[in-house]
């Protein structure tokens, strides 16, 4: 159900934090005539944890409506308060999207019951698939295998994972034990290098940020790899792993794809949801030299 290249998109604001629908649009539309396969509202890069659910559901409306079948739209439904991610899961569907991605509730580190309630309460609130995210470094507890298999064995709908994790052992035995329940399974890292190792493991793709940048890069990786043509996909993923510097030049990777959004030409702000450090104009001119 999940194969290929997916965007978390960055969630398009002016310079007073008001969100861009116009900028945001345009930038939807690149994705798509590059021939991503999906887009993802309100991911980590998407700021999810800074804005109301309101917002959230008129910029899910709009995209849905923006793109128009050309690639499919996953709302990311991460929050700390499950009435929220309930509300905003149904909405989800009411708005036609076309799947949740469900990150873990945050700071509290929920044991493996309360995780299997968690993500089982939203697979239930929905006939969507629901994508899993494993993101430890941030969420600070760990989608093991057995978890992620438990949850697919018990929710036909619980169909995918975006695995952040910066090893692909561990998304190689995510793909191994998720398989043995459900053969279709969906397995995308979540680090923009792991393509390659991705596929090789039996994964499916990617869902990462530089896919903002130059979705193009990564379409064509991904169409090489599909047709034999390992030197081509080898050769695009060359330019990636240089392109993984950009993360590192700002406070947060947040500012950093959205600079390299600005530079690479679409005119946006690239202000963050505070508390932050914001992106200044030596770091912009050396992510301007990174993408040369």
């Amino acid at each position: 159900m999940f194969e290929g290249i997916f965007c978390p998109s960055i969630t398009i604001t002016d310079d007073t934090g008001a969100i861009d629908l116009e900028l945001w649009g345009r930038h939807l539309d690149h994705l798509a005539d590059a021939g991503v396969n999906g887009v993802l509202l309100f991911g980590s890069i998407g700021e999810f944890y800074a804005f109301s659910l309101e917002d959230k559901k008129a910029a899910l409306a709009f995209a849905v409506e923006r793109v128009a079948g050309r690639m499919k739209v996953l709302a990311g439904v991460g929050d700390t308060a499950l009435d929220r991610v309930l509300d905003f899961t149904r909405f989800a569907e009411q708005a036609g999207a076309d799947g949740v991605v469900a990150v873990s509730p945050y700071y509290f580190g929920p044991t493996n019951e309360v995780a299997r309630a968690y993500f089982g309460a939203i697979a239930e609130a929905t006939s969507l698939p629901v994508v899993l995210y494993n993101f430890p470094a941030r969420t600070g507890t760990d989608l093991s295998p057995e978890l992620v298999t438990s949850l697919a064995r018990d929710h036909a709908n619980v169909c995918a994972i975006k695995d952040t994790v910066d090893t692909i052992s561990h998304t190689r035995k995510v793909i191994a034990a998720a398989r043995a329940v459900n053969p279709e399974f969906s397995v995308l890292s979540g680090f923009d290098e792991y393509y390659l190792p991705n596929r090789v493991a039996g994964g499916n793709g990617v869902l990462c940020g530089l896919t903002n940048v130059e979705p193009e890069l990564f379409v064509r990786m991904h169409a090489a790899y599909q047709a034999g043509e390992y030197a081509d996909a080898v050769s695009c993923a060359e330019r990636i792993s240089q392109l993984m510097a950009v993360y590192d030049v700002c406070d947060l990777f947040v500012s950093a794809i959205k600079a390299a959004v600005m530079v690479k030409g679409l005119p946006i702000s690239t202000k963050i949801c505070e508390p932050a450090v914001q992106a200044t104009p030596k770091q912009v001119e050396r992510i301007r030299a990174l993408l040369a």
